[in-house]
């Protein structure tokens, strides 16, 4: 059984780290994971409640300011004591700085002056020292292990000014971390909202809430000005604006009438909605959103990853560097000081908070901006995989056209009518999923009737008998320039259905914009070579494959991946899209008309079916990607320069203490600069 609990009260990620090691010790505890980011701890167990109560032992032992949140707080609770938290932690290093300040600045007795400045430096970061006691009885070593190093070493030195400034400037430059780590949870969490709490349904004419979780398929709910829309759904009467930004990024308005379809998530500006209800919670676009979002961290991109594992074995190697410092100062200056000295200065600057923070935090900031416009990247792997994609093969039906056909004309032999052939070919679709039989279905008049021998031929079409004569409906000619059914009886054809799909207004910009990044486009059919052509040659697609059977489709795109340069991104919407979307580098789906198979198989969503988001999610990862090497070369560029400064005896130990402050401050600004990206 998976469980997933909110951890509160960790400000470190190398101790969130630390903690999910000594979870994953526990015998009734599998595959433990913490999230630092989004303060979550998930596991898998047999027994929740024992699982739990050994999680908290170890938390206590581990990590005493860390604690499970098993039940959801009220907002202005988790505001009140995250005010009271940082309150509490600036009082402390406010009284810190304040008995320091008289050690050092007041001539006073010698024990005067080491009880107060035991004192600074007890209340300056008694948090770290808790925690490096902690993990090194337990044989684990971290950057608390580090400062606290430093501290000591420096007060037997003599450096006593340097000492409390070392703790000093840490905590303040944790508490600012927290601070800003915060303002970026606070940004994401703002898609949680979107999350209705209620559905009002209509129970005999009489209006009643439930919850979302309560209303089923059929029910009909009401939504009112400023209400959010419960469940997936088909209006059924009343019309009205929808503010859709919080799905779809999309800021202006839409207008829903009667017979319209609408998602879950929207929130009705005006006017009165009575929604039949498509789908069950569970299935609805908002709690597919939700799920989405909540699983995103779990699937960690490759440098996260290696950030993850260096990080395991980074402080040992620091102390170990530090000691070789020591030992090649000694030897040249043959001052023991100087040597110790040089050696803090390697423990102080060589903190990795700035990769452990700064590299997960910009992947959940571009995660975080993608999914306000609509895009859901299932993790920061496929965040990471977008950024390298350089040829994009669509699916033309539903992808690249809305899908929605319309029959557009109907053309009969002299012995049938058009409401004939129309009535003849629904005898063969009746049971079909294809998008052309809905629109057949839709279209006839007459009142359908069990028929017999019905098989069905992918890519071709449907067998069957009625009233003893064989009938074919599907595609048995090859040239077509316009989409059409035809229908047979006894192998000779007695009429053909021609229908019409627009292409979205979309796709044109995508194809462009996509072109205009130096990305391939290629377009996978079952259709025609005059339809598929036609279509290519207005959306000016560099290649078209048509007449592709599913596997046609799968065999090609293994064919094209071949090719060790090519990094393919598919986009599909179709239950017979979702192999290729699995095979593809990056499998893509529609969100709104796609399949619960396509959705399932894809690693990017696009909630609102805009095939110009693929663009756009591009941009978002290259965007991402980048900023994170930035950080991860600004990162180790000062820190390596601050290093060699040290050991060469040029910088001290304050300047070491800003350079691991400063840096690990200006990586997770810059990685909230990938929340805010707005693509050109």
């Amino acid at each position: 059984m998976k469980k997933s609990v909110k951890i509160e009260g960790l400000d470190c990620p190398n101790c969130a780290r630390a903690l999910e090691g000594e979870i994953n010790k526990l015998e009734i505890v599998d595959n433990a994971s913490i999230d630092f980011i989004n303060k979550k701890l998930t596991f898998d167990c047999t027994d929740e409640k024992l699982a739990i109560g050994e999680i908290k032992k170890v938390i206590k032992q581990t990590e005493p300011s860390a604690k499970l949140i098993l039940e959801k707080d009220n907002k202005e609770k988790n505001k009140t004591s995250m005010v009271k938290e940082l309150i509490f932690d600036i009082s402390m290093l406010a009284i810190g700085i304040a008995l320091g300040l008289c050690a050092l600045l007041i001539d006073l007795p010698t024990w005067a002056f080491w009880l107060l400045f035991v004192l600074s430096a007890l209340f300056l970061g008694y948090k770290t020292y808790i925690r490096a006691f902690l993990l090194l009885i337990k044989g684990k070593i971290n950057e608390n292990i580090l400062i606290t190093l430093s501290v000591i070493g420096a007060a037997c030195l003599g450096e006593y000014m340097e000492s409390l400034m070392v703790v000093g400037l840490y905590t303040i430059g944790k508490i600012l971390e927290n601070v800003a780590v915060n303002k970026s949870r606070k940004s994401i969490e703002k898609l949680t909202k979107m999350q209705p709490e209620y559905a009002t349904i209509l129970d005999n004419g009489i209006e009643k809430r439930v919850t979302p979780s309560q209303v089923k398929v059929g029910d009909i709910i009401i939504v009112k000005p400023g209400e959010r829309v419960a469940l997936d759904g088909k209006v059924i009467k009343g019309h009205c604006s929808l503010d859709v930004q919080s799905l779809t990024g999309e800021s202006i308005p839409t207008t829903v009438k009667e017979d319209d379809n609408i998602l879950s998530g929207s929130i009705v500006l005006d006017g009165v909605l009575n929604i039949e209800v498509t789908t069950e919670y569970h299935d609805s676009t908002i709690s597919k959103i939700m799920n989405l979002i909540e699983n995103a961290a779990e699937r960690k991109s490759k440098t996260e990853t290696l950030i993850s594992k260096i990080a395991k074995w980074y402080t040992l190697g620091v102390i170990v560097l530090a000691v070789l410092v020591w030992g090649i100062v000694w030897a040249i200056t043959g001052n023991i000081d100087t040597a110790i000295y040089r050696g803090l200065i390697f423990l102080v600057v060589s903190c990795p908070c700035a990769f452990a923070i700064s590299v997960p935090l910009s992947y959940f900031s571009g995660l975080g901006n993608a999914s306000r416009k609509g895009i859901l990247i299932k993790g920061s792997n496929y965040l990471d995989a977008c950024a390298k994609l350089n040829v994009v093969a669509f699916d033309k039906t539903g992808t690249l056209t809305t899908g929605n056909f319309e029959v557009k004309d109907v053309i009969s032999s002299s012995d049938y009518s058009s409401e004939e052939i129309v009535f003849l070919a629904s005898l063969g679709e009746q049971n079909s999923l294809h998008p052309l039989a809905k629109s057949i279905l839709e279209y006839n008049q007459k009142e359908l009737v069990p028929v017999e021998d019905v098989r069905e031929v992918a890519g071709e079409g449907v067998y069957y008998r009625y009233n003893d004569e064989s009938y074919f409906v599907g595609r048995k000619s090859k040239n077509h320039v316009n989409t059409s059914v035809e229908v047979y009886k006894n192998d000779e054809k007695i009429g053909e259905i021609i229908l019409s799909d627009k292409i979205k207004d979309s796709s044109i910009d995508a194809c462009k914009e996509l072109k205009q990044m130096g990305i391939k486009t290629i377009m996978l059919s079952g259709d025609t070579k005059e339809i598929v052509e036609h279509v290519g040659e207005i959306l000016k697609i560099d290649e078209v494959k048509f007449q592709l059977l599913p596997q046609n489709k799968y065999e090609y795109i293994d064919e094209l991946k071949k090719d060790k340069k090519v990094f393919l991104g598919y986009v599909g919407d179709g239950i017979n899209d979702a192999p290729s979307l699995m095979l593809a580098d990056v499998g893509i789906s529609m969100g709104i008309n796609g399949s619960p198979a396509s959705i399932e198989a894809s690693d990017v969503v696009l909630i609102d079916d805009n095939p110009k988001k693929v663009a756009t999610a591009i941009k978002i990862s290259k965007y991402t990607r980048k900023i994170v090497w930035e950080n991860i070369i600004l990162s180790a560029g000062i820190k390596f320069t601050f290093l060699l400064l040290g050991a060469l005896g040029v910088t001290g130990m304050l300047s070491a203490v800003f350079a691991d402050v400063g840096v690990t401050l200006l990586a997770i600004l810059n990685s909230m600069r990938a929340l805010v990206y707005k693509s050109k």
